[in-house]
């Protein structure tokens, strides 16, 4: 039975540490870079929401929520959790996962799974790792099969949006079975990245 604990995970210029309030700045900084919270099919927070927002991850249940940090500048580049936390199977998700605009299409995304994943799998003794979005959010299901997951499959009207309408969602995973191949494709993806 897995023991989620919060962590502080550090690789290829990126650290993930535990979320707290000392990071309201710094995330709100981050979402500010893009107007983020404008895009219909994420959860970024508005700037004045913040603070709710880290709270939230904070008191959530059965979630362990990161501050996304580039090294070099100490800067608070975005955030990601372990979330849908389920010990009795060894389960974890990953998910409410956004980057500042400006770090989008760089190699912090995989940087970041792949510490999350190589934690879950070769830490944690994870069996499966899920990850999930919005069936309009495009580019998070490509970036996420790009990951090596597998579709799972879609949970029709399943959650609501901020603007009130209620989205399907696009459900992956990656078994501990895969999870050799899965990591050997993430690092050759970042020595081609670092080219």
């Amino acid at each position: 039975m897995i023991r989620v604990d919060p962590v502080t995970l550090e690789f290829n210029g990126v650290r993930l540490e535990p979320l707290g309030l000392q990071h309201l700045d710094g995330l709100r900084a981050a979402a500010a870079d893009g107007e983020l919270w404008n895009l219909r099919v994420t959860s970024v927070p508005e700037p004045q929401d913040t603070e709710d927002y880290i709270r939230a991850g904070l008191e959530t249940p059965n979630r362990v929520a990161f501050a996304v940090v580039d090294v070099s500048s100490a800067t608070v580049i975005g955030t990601t959790s372990y979330h849908d936390i389920m010990p009795a199977i060894d389960r974890v998700e990953i998910g409410y996962t956004w980057y500042a605009k400006s770090r989008q299409k760089s190699h912090v995304n995989t940087s970041c799974k792949l510490l999350l994943l190589s934690h879950a799998f070769d830490t944690l003794g994870c069996a499966v790792v899920g990850l999930r979005t919005d069936n309009f959010n495009y580019a998070s299901q490509a970036a996420i099969e790009r990951l090596g997951a597998k579709k799972d499959g879609v949970i029709r009207h399943h959650a609501p949006r901020r603007d009130g309408t209620v989205r399907d969602t696009v459900m992956y995973s990656i078994v501990r079975g895969e999870w050799h191949e899965v990591k050997s494709h993430l690092h050759y993806r970042l020595s081609r990245h670092a080219q």
